[in-house]
C-alpha cells in the first residue's frame, strides 16, 4: 500500500490518468444517439450538480457544532467528513464529461471557424488537469457547470427530438439557463440574508457565459452535432449497386493510400460524395456548397448549393453525391452544410487543364 501511495504522489500521475482517461473514452464512446452513453453523461452532470450545491452551501453556513453534529443522520456525516474530496470528485466529472464532449464534438470540428468552440472544449479538458485548488470559487464551478450542461443539450436536445434547428439550440440554452439556475438557487436556500446579493454574483458569469455561446451558435462557431461527415471524395463516376456505392476514380497502381481523385481533369465529369452520420431519429437537410477561385491568390466565391435529405441511422452515414460538368481550371471546395450554414465537413479538389492518357481507373466500394 506505501509503494501504491508513494506511485500516486509522482508528478508524471497526472498525466497518466488524464491520458488513460481519454483513450478509455476513446474507444468506449462510439455513437452520439447512443442511451448508454447519454445516460452516463447525465449521471455525470446530476452528481456534478449535487456536489456543487454541497460545496456552495457547505461554504456559505457555519460550521456543525458537536450537538449539531450528533444530532445528524450518519450519512449527513459522512458527506461532511467527505468535504475535502470534493474538489477532487468535481475535477474527475468535468474532466469525464470534457473527455467526452470533446470527442463527440471533434467528430463534427472542421478547420472553419466552428473549431473555436471545440478549442475552447479541449483547452478546458487539459486545464482541468490543473484546476484542482481553484475548484472551491463557486462563481467558476457554476460557470463550468453551465458550459458542461450548455455542451450536452446542444446536442442531447436534437437526438432526443430529431429536429435540428435554431429553436432546438434556442431551448438547449433556456434548459442550461434554468439548470444553471436552479442550482444557484438551492445553495443559497434558507440564507434569505446572503441570497440576493451572492446569487446575482454567482449567476451572471454563468448566465454572460451561455450569451456567448448563443452568439457564437449565430456566428456559426459551434460545430454542427450530432452531424458528422464520416467520408468524403471526388470521383470520374458514383453507381449504386444493391446496398454499396461503386466510386470510380484515377488511381496509378502504387498510390495504395489514394481513397479519391485529385487533381482532377477539367474535361469529366465530377463527382462528389459523400457519407454523412446522423442520429436515428433525426431526418434532416445538408448542402453541398460548391465553391471556386481560379487561383490562390484570390478569395473563393459562390458556385451552386444543392439539398441533399439525409435520414439519420446508417452506421458508416448517409451516402449521397452531387455530380457537376466539365469544371472550369483551378480551386474547388465542396462544403458540407447545414441549412444554417454550419460546416459539418469538406472535400478540396484541383481541377487541371490535362493531356489525353491512358486512365488507371480503380472502382471500390463504399
Amino acid at each position: 500500500m506505501a509503494k501504491i501511495q508513494s506511485l500516486l504522489t509522482k508528478p508524471f500521475m497526472p498525466a497518466v490518468f488524464f491520458l488513460s482517461g481519454v483513450s478509455y473514452d476513446t474507444l468506449t464512446l462510439t455513437r452520439i444517439d447512443r442511451l448508454q452513453d447519454n445516460l452516463l453523461l447525465l449521471i455525470y452532470l446530476l452528481l456534478l450538480g449535487v456536489l456543487i450545491v454541497l460545496t456552495g452551501r457547505l461554504g456559505i453556513e457555519p460550521a456543525p457544532d458537536r450537538e449539531q453534529l450528533a444530532a445528524l443522520s450518519p450519512f449527513a456525516r459522512w458527506m461532511l467528513r467527505a468535504r475535502p474530496y470534493y474538489p477532487m470528485a468535481v475535477q474527475f466529472l468535468l474532466g469525464g464529461l470534457f473527455s467526452a464532449y470533446a470527442i463527440f464534438y471533434s467528430r463534427s470540428a472542421t478547420l472553419t471557424s466552428s473549431a473555436i468552440f471545440f478549442a475552447l472544449l479541449i483547452l478546458l479538458l487539459v486545464g482541468n488537469e490543473f484546476l484542482r485548488d481553484r475548484l472551491s470559487s463557486l462563481r467558476l464551478l457554476v460557470s463550468l457547470y453551465a458550459l458542461v450542461c450548455f455542451a450536452f443539450f446542444t446536442f442531447f436536445l436534437p437526438v432526443m427530438t430529431g429536429l435540428m434547428n435554431a429553436a432546438i439550440f434556442l431551448a438547449g440554452a433556456g434548459l442550461t439557463a434554468a439548470v444553471t439556475f436552479r442550482v444557484v438557487q438551492l445553495i443559497y436556500r434558507n440564507n434569505p440574508d446572503r441570497s440576493k446579493r451572492e446569487a446575482v454574483r454567482v449567476t451572471a458569469p454563468a448566465f454572460a457565459l451561455i450569451g456567448l455561446l448563443v452568439g457564437f451558435y449565430f456566428l456559426n462557431w459551434i460545430p454542427p452535432v450530432p452531424l458528422s461527415m464520416e467520408f468524403g471524395g471526388i470521383y470520374r463516376n458514383v453507381q449504386r449497386q444493391g446496398e454499396h456505392f461503386l466510386l470510380t476514380y484515377d488511381r496509378k497502381w502504387y498510390e495504395i493510400w489514394k481513397r479519391s481523385e485529385n487533381p482532377f481533369p477539367a474535361n469529366e465529369p465530377i463527382y462528389c460524395f459523400t457519407a454523412v452520420f446522423a442520429p436515428v431519429a433525426l431526418d434532416t437537410t445538408v448542402y453541398h456548397h460548391w465553391y471556386f477561385r481560379p487561383n490562390s491568390s484570390k478569395p473563393f466565391s459562390h458556385a451552386d448549393r444543392i439539398p441533399i435529405k439525409i435520414s439519420g441511422g446508417r452506421e458508416g452515414g448517409y451516402r449521397a453525391y452531387t455530380l457537376k460538368q466539365r469544371l472550369d481550371p483551378g480551386d474547388w471546395r465542396v462544403d458540407v452544410e447545414t441549412a444554417d450554414g454550419r460546416i459539418v465537413g469538406r472535400v478540396s479538389v484541383r481541377v487541371e487543364e490535362q493531356s489525353e492518357v491512358q486512365k488507371a481507373l480503380k472502382t471500390v466500394r463504399y
